[in-house]
């Protein structure tokens, strides 16, 4: 195991063939050196990058210690580590989003070592695709390919800086395997943001520090982003998933151009197995729950109680499949699919709109932005409430005095329910001249409170 990683090592760090023949070495012995994987991999290095995150995080107790003598709001500085590439020469760099959400700063650390401060231009918790800006010009770009011409069995490099400095410099390291599978789909976990559909599968080693680094095909070109992976242990166990490259790419032109995703929306909703069910494994079509009354789907003449069974000639086994043809869809894009209804079969084209929380009318409150939930929102973010505020954005000092994140819904401040956005700020200044303010909100399906 020892030598495999050397060998794997050396690759990354290829001389070239007339530095060896310098040495003395015959020419054919050192051109045998050369692999399509050294070759890969010295291609895309120069365009792989470390990124450095300090974020302040609640204390809490670890001991019965810390219990008395840590006082209330205490916090601690936490850093993260990831990796990241750069796909445009003035600076844009293409990660995970779990690796930089609520830093406080972001330092971007390249091939050479030199080392750049960075700021967040957007991140997309559903994709787990975030893009970081640093200033520079004539940055090495990482080449992009297709992730849809990979095959099954194909060789690919995984690329990145796992343990960070721990290593000793700013080289990216290199471990190469091949294409498990392709479309393969992950049943999220209890908490989890991002919905990791239609992802590809390998066998190369991602270690902690890898995430947001690229996968590569043989010809140095990136084809996805590394993620995660499964493993009981917590190390690597060949279980490795990256995000395709077109999403990604999708995903940073975007947030580049919007600061967000403008995703497509159909307005049929699901239903969704419970995180503990098998059935989700087979199942065959999806059953419809909801259709939010105007939406695109709505108009195709979808209802509550039918089936969808296919979508754009690909069979929809479970929800996964149906949720991975929504997850790349664009306002416009038309989503061809297959449902039953009553027992027949209909075949019908769904021009996708735009999210309605997209279009709702914002209202700030600082570093906090609202929208009213109606009933197309609540079906759009699944949620439990269907009154109130919905938390869109939540800056640092809305997290920290509120402890409000986006995608928290508040439902009721003291005694007085929420019925719309504006109705926050009104209901806050009455009270808090009066003692007092307990604010009440939903996240993740469950009701927590706030004294401020």
């Amino acid at each position: 195991m020892r030598a495999a990683r050397a060998v794997l090592c050396s690759l990354a760090l290829a001389v070239p063939a007339r530095s060896l023949g310098a040495q003395g070495r015959p020419d054919a012995v050192t051109a045998s050196r050369h692999s399509a994987i050294s070759i890969a991999a010295a291609r895309i290095a120069p365009a792989v990058v470390s990124v450095n995150v300090v974020r302040r995080e609640r204390a809490l107790p670890r001991t019965v210690f810390d219990l008395f003598f840590l006082p209330p709001g205490a916090e601690q500085v936490v850093q993260g580590l990831g990796s990241g590439f750069i796909v445009s020469a003035d600076g844009m760099i293409i990660t995970n989003q779990h690796v930089v959400t609520g830093a406080d700063s972001i330092v971007v650390t390249l091939r050479d070592g030199r080392n750049f401060p960075a700021r967040l231009l957007g991140e997309d918790a559903r994709t787990d695709v975030a893009v970081v800006k640093i200033d520079g010009t004539n940055l090495p770009v990482a080449h992009i390919g297709r992730s849809r011409d990979l095959d099954i069995g194909d060789w690919v490099v995984a690329i990145g800086n796992p343990y960070g400095f721990l290593l000793g410099n700013s080289e990216p390291s290199v471990t190469a395997g091949v294409v498990s599978a392709v479309r393969r789909s992950v049943l999220p976990s209890a908490g989890q943001a991002g919905l990791y559909v239609d992802m590809i599968q390998t066998d190369a080693a991602i270690n902690p520090g890898n995430s947001g680094g690229p996968l590569v095909n043989v010809l140095g070109e990136v084809v996805g982003v590394n993620s995660f992976i499964l493993s009981e242990s917590g190390g690597n166990v060949g279980l490795g998933f990256a995000i395709p490259i077109e999403r990604a790419m999708k995903v940073a032109r975007d947030l580049r151009a919007y600061g967000r995703v403008r995703r497509g929306w159909t307005g049929v909703l699901i239903a969704e197995p419970g995180a503990n069910s098998d059935g989700w494994r087979r199942q065959s079509g999806v059953a419809v729950q909801y259709v939010a009354p105007g939406s695109p789907g709505d108009q195709a003449g979808i209802a509550a109680g039918d089936t969808i069974i296919r979508v754009s000639d690909q069979p929809v086994r479970n929800y996964l499949d149906w949720e991975g043809a929504q997850l790349d869809l664009a306002v416009g894009d038309t989503l061809h699919l297959a449902y039953r209804h009553d027992g027949e079969v209909h075949a019908v084209g769904v021009r996708a709109g735009e999210l309605p929380s997209e279009r709702a009318a914002r209202v700030s409150l600082g570093d906090l932005q609202l929208i009213t939930v109606t009933p197309a929102i609540q079906a759009e973010r699944r949620l439990l409430i269907s009154h109130g505020a919905l938390v869109v954005t939540a800056g640092p000092e809305a997290q920290q005095t509120l402890q409000l994140q986006a995608g928290d819904v508040i439902f009721r401040i003291n005694n007085e329910d929420i019925t719309d956005a504006e109705q926050v700020q009104k209901v806050i200044n009455y009270f808090r001249g009066r003692g007092g303010v307990r604010l009440w909100f939903e996240r993740n399906g469950q009701q927590f409170w706030e004294d401020f």
